[in-house]
């Protein structure tokens, strides 16, 4: 069985605020997503007899709800293709880190499978068909840093300024359920104007997170102590956390920081990718 590998990027979120709550309990947001050159590797082989199987199970993770799986099962219906394939995970972002590892993956099998099965689905119909995985899978098959509104679907392409980022990986799992149901996260900020390169940091998450989680906490305040080297000045979580960054303006500065972490806390450098790897495998 033949296999190709495709890269599964990790996003950072520079800004995320909760302006509203639909009816539904869905939480609006307005947030701005970065692809990092730091993530998972999916490997696919495509299958003649039109199954989806995964090559090795997934630790803590039930075949029903492998988000690779259900992507792919997902693709195969909405194109009626008879073709099947096996999916290897190679994985290295945390779950529960808010570094989007999940919904990177799901969005690499989509655009992978459309392109080794020759479904020839636009960008636009994978999009649609992402956002029923989960709230930010369709930036990934979006192929760009964005500004994203509504739960996540509303895309509007930015260009950043290059940065590298110091991501610190805490040693807990974050469920983002339990995060937005909290009772005390703030869910009435207002819309800010991004412009130009210029990213209003800050997470309204971060406090619920902080509170119920302590590593968090001890991550982010060390953080934030040495973040004055940093291109922005300061250190925030991403996304329902756990993981928790800083942005310096070049790779030297970053790594002398990264150094200087207590040795328990672990982590990585990463540069911000201005597209996502895989941005050539769909149309439009």
């Amino acid at each position: 069985m033949k296999f190709t590998a495709f890269p599964s990027p990790a996003k950072l979120n520079l800004m995320l605020r909760v302006t509203g709550r639909r009816a539904d309990g869905y939480h609006l947001l307005q947030t701005v997503f970065r692809f990092i050159d730091h993530g998972d590797t999916v490997r696919i082989a495509v299958r003649e007899d039109g199954l989806i199987t995964r090559g090795r199970a997934l630790a803590g993770v039930a075949e029903a709800d492998d988000l690779t799986l259900r992507a792919a099962r997902a693709l195969k219906t909405r194109t009626g293709c008879r073709l099947g394939a096996e999916i290897v995970l190679d994985k290295r972002l945390p779950m529960g880190g808010g570094l989007g590892g999940g919904s990177s993956d799901a969005a690499t099998v989509l655009l992978a499978l459309n392109h080794l099965w020759q479904t020839g689905l636009p960008r636009k119909a994978l999009q649609e068909l992402a956002l029923t995985l989960g709230a930010d899978v369709p930036v990934f098959v979006h192929g760009r840093n964005a500004l994203a509104e509504g739960i996540g679907e509303l895309l509007q392409p930015l260009q950043l300024a290059p940065a590298w980022y110091l991501v610190l990986v805490p040693p807990v799992a974050v469920p983002t359920a339990a995060v937005f149901a909290d009772p005390e996260l703030k869910r009435d900020s207002e819309k800010v104007k991004i412009q130009g390169f210029s990213v209003p940091p800050g997470n309204d998450l971060e406090t619920v997170v902080c509170r119920a989680y302590p590593e968090v906490a001890r991550h982010l305040s060390w953080l934030k102590s040495q973040a004055w080297q940093g291109q922005q000045g300061t250190a925030q979580m991403t996304g329902s956390g756990a993981c928790v960054f800083a942005a310096f303006a070049d790779a030297p500065a970053a790594e002398a920081v990264f150094a200087q972490r207590p040795p328990e806390m672990q982590g990585f450098v990463a540069r911000g990718l201005d597209l996502h790897p895989l941005l050539g495998l769909a149309e439009g």
